[in-house]
């Protein structure tokens, strides 16, 4: 029997945390910043029961807690986890701790607001994950922006007010028509309940309208060619933490969301409309990548790379209808979806990783001017090697939990087309070279500079944080098999929801 609170603690315990952090305010810096470090670590210590208690081979609900919210709405506090969710959960939760150690020492101003900042966005988003009901769903959706609006707004760059401001407006704004959405969806089934939105029939011209309302919201989140705009400069500005969670986490929102509404409430119409995310999602994987090829900042090579990489996950989410008519079977849609998944929680690690590697070289030298550097190797050698690593799982090295991800994706593919599946793989190399070009006029060479030369060493902190990105890389991309595992029952079952029509038997005739 699954202990029936172990969600709500992992939602809430970083949420109160978060708020005892921001009491003890900036006279008690150390303190704050300790306990903002013990709340991240038992957040993630009590993600522990919900792993080991996951049982595979089922795609139900788990964990499940409900209990009245708001009666007159019919909203419900209604949580659970599948192989969807969980992941993404546990992913939230592990990169936090993280994020935390990395802002020990280079966050001098108001500290305590900082620690509390994430601690509260945490047990927001990990409530995304985990919430069964829409309207829950939705006010965790928007609630989570407050903190990044005021972590990239307090503690950003030199154009940070301009990056808050393009950040919230675009994803308030494709919020708001996925509200119109969910209200729609209520009015039809008087429940809020996800999954009797799920089962609802629906004609194909609403399932059209749904579906474009749905996509706008999770485009944008991705974010999807050519609502991407928000995230470079959103980046850019941000401070380390701000940027780890931003790729790691907030981008992934929009690949669960499509997976967990848009294919399964509109399945009619993401069939219709397929080739729309297929298109948006192959212009972002060829056009973004060469747009980071001319990058001259690294973090914004990275946001970039970020967008490139996500537009592999709505490919790999949408092959399934190909698939399908291709081969007239089920043989191979599951693997796209395999890949999607895979592919969030192994690019989370990796990008997370990357921008911390950035903000290790940026707290050194106080640029992220690619030309600035060169030469890094040889004054810090053990930074060097994470710096590699991390760059070749970003470009789909096998044996990296990169690799995994993408070569289901294109797995996916052959059974669609051989020309997709030759398109896709050929793309991988523009990954490569962004990624190398990057790692040859940074790392490698002569020394650059005088200021290249006196940089130090990764301390200790910086070196457990990198080493326990590096371990997690590896050992997902030579042993994926628990994470897949986990995934299998709920993607199948994802897989016969969307396949099967909605449209009403009336409408059929």
């Amino acid at each position: 029997m699954h202990s029936s609170w172990l969600l709500s603690l992992v939602i809430w315990l970083p949420i109160v945390v978060g708020i005892v952090v921001l009491a003890l305010g900036d006279t008690r810096a150390r303190a704050a910043r300790w306990t903002a470090l013990v709340g991240s670590l038992a957040t993630l210590a009590a993600c522990v029961p919900l792993y080991t208690g996951f049982q595979n081979g089922t795609a139900s609900y788990q964990f499940v807690e409900r209990t009245a919210w708001i009666p007159a709405l019919h909203a419900q506090y209604y949580l659970g986890v599948d192989g969807i969710s969980l992941p993404l959960l546990l992913l939230t939760a592990f990169m936090t701790v993280p994020v935390v150690i990395a802002g020990w020492s280079v966050i001098e101003r108001r500290v305590a607001q900082y620690f509390a900042a994430f601690l509260i966005m945490e047990g927001l988003m990990i409530g995304v994950f985990a919430s069964l009901d829409a309207l829950l769903f939705y006010f965790f959706w928007e609630a989570m922006l407050i903190p990044m609006f005021v972590i990239i707004g307090v503690w950003g760059g030199p154009r940070r007010v301009y990056a808050t401001l393009k950040f919230f407006l675009y994803t308030f704004l494709g919020s708001v028509l996925m509200l119109v959405a969910l209200i729609y969806l209520y009015e039809k089934t008087g429940s809020y309940t996800i999954a009797s939105m799920q089962q609802m029939p629906l004609s194909l011209s609403v399932q059209r309208w749904i579906f474009l309302a749905f996509l706008v919201a999770f485009a944008v989140k991705v974010p999807m060619w050519p609502v991407h705009t928000w995230l470079p400069d959103a980046h850019v500005e941000a401070p380390t933490g701000g940027s780890v969670i931003l790729a790691a986490i907030m981008l992934k929102m929009g690949g669960y969301g499509l997976l967990r509404f848009s294919l399964p409430i509109t399945p009619d119409a993401s069939r219709e409309l397929d080739w729309l995310i297929l298109v948006l999602s192959l212009i972002a994987i060829v056009y973004i990548a060469l747009v980071a090829l001319v990058q001259t900042d690294m973090k914004k090579l990275i946001a970039y790379s970020s967008i490139a990489h996500m537009g592999f996950v709505t490919l790999g989410a949408f092959l399934v209808f190909l698939i399908i008519a291709a081969t007239g079977t089920l043989d191979g849609a599951a693997s796209g979806m395999d890949g999607a998944q895979f592919q969030m929680i192994s690019h989370g690690l990796i990008s997370g990783a990357l921008f911390l590697c950035i903000g290790v070289m940026y707290d050194r030298l106080h640029t992220r001017d690619i030309t600035a550097y060169g030469g890094v190797v040889n004054v810090m050698p053990a930074f060097a090697a994470f710096m590699v690593l991390f760059a070749l799982a970003n470009s789909g090295l096998p044996g990296t939990s990169g690799f995994v991800g993408e070569f289901l994706v294109i797995l996916s593919s052959f059974h669609a087309s051989f020309w997709y599946a030759l398109l896709a793989a050929t793309i991988l190399v523009f990954g490569a070279g962004y990624n190398l070009w990057l790692v040859k006029r940074v790392i490698f060479g002569a020394v650059g500079n005088e200021k290249v030369a006196r940089m130090q060493e990764l301390n200790g902190r910086e070196f457990l944080v990198l080493g326990v990105l590096a371990a997690s890389v590896l050992l997902l991309g030579v042993w994926p098999t628990p994470l897949l595992n986990m995934m299998d029952a709920s993607v199948q079952h994802l897989v016969h929801q969307v396949v099967a029509s909605k449209i009403p038997a009336v409408a059929l005739r």
